[in-house]
């Protein structure tokens, strides 16, 4: 239940999510994450950063081997989710 409440407050999977781009420094975290201020960004760094998901890097924040793996979920997920969502629509005779 402690990884859904941290995944469950806002921006953690979107900071997550661009991470998964690559190595970020604060800044650019912040414009990837649509100019997010730069006090959430530093809020949900730091939580990341407690959990193991997130480390300093020489190029700026990026995932470590735990991070990624969690990341990898995302992906499972995604592809999930499509699926539902077709699914939904040919329910809803939204698909011919």
């Amino acid at each position: 239940m402690v990884l859904l409440d941290v995944l469950g407050k806002r921006w953690t999977l979107r900071i997550l999510w661009e991470l998964t781009q690559g190595p970020a420094t604060f800044r650019e975290l912040q414009r990837r994450c649509d100019d997010i201020s730069p006090t959430m960004v530093s809020k949900r760094v730091g939580e990341l950063r407690e959990l193991g998901f997130v480390t300093r890097e020489a190029e700026g924040y990026g995932l470590t081997l735990l991070g990624h793996e969690l990341a990898q979920e995302f992906i499972n997920l995604e592809a999930w989710a499509n699926r539902w969502a077709e699914t939904r629509l040919d329910e809803q005779g939204g698909r011919k």
